[in-house]
């Protein structure tokens, strides 16, 4: 008989259970995923040459310009076109130049473009020409531009501006200013 009882009151706890259902599922909570680590974002890598402003004005050089000029100013950008080998070195660089200037008295010539080594408020020498032969540019009405593409310079000189290009400025030179009318510190934008 105990054997029955035992049998009835399994039965019965199973139809309970069963009732309890009553065709509903579970609303316990299903375990827990195990969480994913949040992830950082990586910008992709660029191919994008590494590209260089500046900001051209007279006031920049030392000593500051004066006179008829004193009011120009203008604006550059630098690329460099980088040849690597396999393991990422510098192997051959050129570089490529624009510069826009305005606020030169009208019939203003260029007679040369240069980067010199130096920080702001300090003068250095010639380190890379940009190529601009003396009257090969000249602002009629006071402003103009120029592209210098393929200006050739050393791998130690690629090397040396871009690991410090706020070591280097950008200057332009005129007749009437002859070590530099408008100047600017170098600085990377990608």
């Amino acid at each position: 008989m105990m054997k029955q009882v035992l049998v009835l009151c399994v039965l019965i706890a199973l139809a309970g259970a069963a009732a309890a259902c009553d065709g509903k599922t579970s609303t316990n909570p299903s375990p827990p995923t195990s969480p994913t680590a949040p992830t950082t974002p990586t910008a992709p890598p660029s191919d994008a040459p590494p590209t260089y402003a500046v900001t051209l004005s007279t006031a920049n050089e030392v000593p500051p310009v004066t006179g008829s000029e004193a009011g120009g100013s203008g604006t550059a950008t630098l690329t460099f076109n980088l040849t690597k080998d396999a393991a990422g070195t510098v192997t051959a660089a050129t570089l490529d130049v624009t510069v826009n200037a305005t606020g030169f008295p009208a019939g203003t010539a260029l007679t040369a473009s240069h980067i010199h080594p130096g920080a702001a408020g300090s003068n250095g020498g010639v380190f890379v020409s940009c190529g601009l032969t003396p009257g090969e540019v000249s602002f009629p009405n006071g402003s103009g531009s120029f592209t210098k593409r393929g200006v050739t310079l050393t791998v130690d000189q690629a090397n040396a501006i871009m690991a410090n290009p706020s070591g280097f400025y950008l200057n332009i030179h005129t007749a009437g200013n002859p070590n530099g009318v408008a100047r600017g510190q170098l600085a990377r934008v990608n």
